[in-house]
């Protein structure tokens, strides 16, 4: 008898395939909803400067310490080697990146942040095409993720994380492509946070 292997989704993968059921009205986007097929691994995507998340400098009011940090794809595709430890899939998700840029806020009082700033940014990423997601499920108030995608078909192309904290805010930015499923392959890798695997993640309003 041969042996039947079991693929289980976590919400926040379901979410990002967009096989959750989600609030009334509410869907994801359409390029995020099946999975592409595709043997050979990702070529560098074409640039798109308007696919380029802007700076989100502006979002923490308080006064700061500032720490970055970036992975170009050279640097990316020397790390493959001792990240993937031999795994096909991990191999093939790596090899769709682009860069990874990575920056750190520590604020020297309690945070605080500018809503204005944040409704223009995310108004700015929304003409250039980008969906922006939140967690549904979140329970720690303190700690709020924003993701931003951008999609070029069904894959994704730019992504953007912006976590914000009591002390602390971080902003990933990724150049990629990549499907949607694949960012479960790169949570707590690179400096991106790592997934609630409980997360819901739906469009934001």
């Amino acid at each position: 008898m041969g042996l039947v292997r079991r693929f289980v989704l976590t919400p926040f993968a379901a979410a990002l395939l967009g096989a959750v059921v989600l609030p009334a009205g509410v869907v994801l986007p359409a390029a995020a909803q099946a999975p592409v097929q595709r043997d050979a691994p990702p070529s560098p995507p074409a640039t798109d400067p308007h696919a380029a998340a802007p700076d989100f400098d502006s979002v923490l009011t308080t006064a700061s310490s500032q720490s970055s940090f970036t992975f170009d794809r050279s640097m990316l595709q020397a790390a493959d080697g001792f990240l993937a430890n031999g795994d096909a899939e991990t191999r093939r998700v790596v090899a769709g990146l682009t860069s990874i840029t990575v920056r750190n806020y520590r604020a020297r009082d309690f945070a605080r942040y500018d809503p204005s700033a944040l409704s223009f940014i995310d108004g700015q990423l929304r003409a250039a095409g980008w969906k922006h997601l939140v967690n549904a499920n979140a329970k720690d108030a303190s700690r709020i993720t924003d993701l931003w995608l951008h999609f070029q078909g069904a894959d994704i192309t730019n992504v953007a994380v912006l976590t914000r904290g009591d002390r602390n805010m971080s902003v990933v930015q990724v150049s990629c492509d990549l499907r949607p499923l694949d960012l479960v392959h790169l949570s707590g890798h690179f400096g991106i946070p790592k997934v609630d695997e409980n997360a819901v993640m739906v469009p934001a309003h």
